[in-house]
């Protein structure tokens, strides 16, 4: 028996022996497959993200072929001298006295609140401005002024004028400011923008009420109501509706623009005019990339802004009645005099669309003057240029998705007509399958 003992165990070693490989082996080859398929999803994966990559440089190298080699250098890496908690990537246009770490307009007390506005102004407006920004001041707004005609001295008398930021650029428009001064994340910590002609008369108007009113009804990008006394009233979406605190559609039969139940988009609704808009900051971080660098009369890009809403144009783009301004129509870059009652006339394009315009004799500063019929032209050239880059840019980028409301209309109108087209060619088959 002491003999039979070890030869059982040398057995039992040598079947485990030979079992154990087989079993290794066929676990082996159940996680193979198992294995290729995540290969190739991760191939698969490196392989999108690399074309993707590449895609967006090409697209870079196309917009900032002298800067490509400064820009392709990630954020992170220009900053990895600086420790994290140090860096501050925004700033703000709030005044800071030397005498203290809080800012001038703050001194009693923190605000729970900040809005910007943000006026193009001539020497030959000052009273109209004064009168403006004395409405704006109580309600604790930041106020910047940018000088077109290069006078600034003159405007110290002024008690406000030392709160305020001064700016000097001879005869350039307020969009061309706004492009330069108020990038989204220098103003990114003031809830509203408003970015305002200098002849508007405030007597009926108040920042406050009107905020409040925006904020309850959700609008993103607005507008006061105009009178509709007005000396300039382009679009009857603007005139003040005596009825309502505020209004999202007009409804009008007269003229070039029909506007319905119907109508869909600007000026008939989503609309704002170009002279006293008002943005929320995720509006404006929206429309100071919409502003063209060199097209600095901002013709057409009051019939995109509503783009720019954060949602349904016909939802988030309103007219405020109950708060309203008079438009002056005084002759901007510090035109002189009382001005006429002017008519609106329309400019038709090309392509079938109208412009508004009011006809002018001529616009002066003190150093020099414009023919109307010149900046006409020019604003016509620009509205043509901008509406030649909007449609390329749609054309050119496959991601994007028009989100308006006529838009998803017309898809959806589509849809139901190949639907029908379907339901209507199923039934005429299946009625020739019968008279088989």
């Amino acid at each position: 028996m002491e003999h039979d003992l070890p030869s059982i165990k040398s057995w039992k070693s040598l079947v485990k022996r030979r079992n154990n490989p087989q079993e290794g082996g066929k676990s082996s080859w159940k996680m193979k497959p198992v294995m290729a398929l995540m290969c190739t999803l991760l191939l698969i994966f490196w392989y999108k993200t690399t074309n993707i990559q590449y895609q967006q440089t090409q697209i870079e190298e196309t917009d900032y072929p002298f800067e490509m080699a400064k820009e392709s250098e990630p954020v992170s890496e220009k900053l990895k001298g600086l420790p994290f908690g140090i860096i501050q990537p925004r700033s703000d246009l709030e005044l800071k006295p030397l005498w203290s770490s809080t800012s001038l307009r703050s001194k009693g007390g923190e605000l729970t609140n900040r809005n910007l506005l943000a006026m193009p102004v001539g020497l030959k407006q000052k009273d109209n401005v004064d009168a403006v920004v004395q409405k704006f001041l109580p309600a604790n707004f930041t106020v910047i002024l940018f000088h077109y005609d290069g006078n600034m001295d003159q405007w110290w008398d002024l008690e406000w004028s030392s709160k305020a930021i001064h700016i000097v650029a001879h005869n350039q428009t307020k969009w061309w400011f706004a492009k330069r001064f108020l990038h989204p994340d220098i103003v990114s910590i003031y809830d509203y923008v408003f970015l305002w002609d200098e002849d508007l008369g405030v007597e009926n108007f108040n920042p406050q009420k009107y905020l409040k009113i925006v904020k309850k009804a959700g609008l993103e990008i607005s507008q006061p109501a105009l009178h509709p006394n007005s000396t300039e009233v382009h679009h009857r979406i603007t005139v003040r509706s005596r009825t309502n605190v505020f209004h999202r559609r007009v409804y009008d039969s007269r003229g070039n623009m029909k506007c319905s139940n119907t109508s869909e988009g600007p000026p008939c609704t989503g609309f704002v005019e170009g002279m006293a808009p008002v943005f929320s900051r995720s509006a404006w971080f929206c429309t100071w990339n919409l502003i063209q660098n060199d097209l600095v009369h901002g013709w057409g890009m009051d019939m995109k802004l509503g783009y720019c809403a954060q949602g349904d144009r016909s939802k988030k783009v309103g007219i405020v009645d109950s708060e309203y301004i008079f438009h002056q129509g005084i002759q901007t870059l510090g035109g002189s005099g009382y001005p006429e009652k002017k008519v609106s006339s329309y400019l038709l394009l090309p392509d079938g669309e109208y412009v508004a315009f009011a006809s002018r004799a001529g616009v002066c500063n003190l150093f020099v003057c414009f023919d109307d019929e010149q900046i006409r032209r020019q604003s016509t050239w620009e509205l043509r240029t901008f509406k030649e880059r909007w449609n390329r840019a749609v054309e050119e980028d496959k991601n994007w998705i028009d989100r308006s409301s006529s838009t998803r209309n017309r898809i959806s109108n589509n849809r139901r007509f190949k639907r029908s087209s379907v339901i209507s060619s199923l039934l005429q088959s299946q009625a020739e399958e019968t008279r088989k």
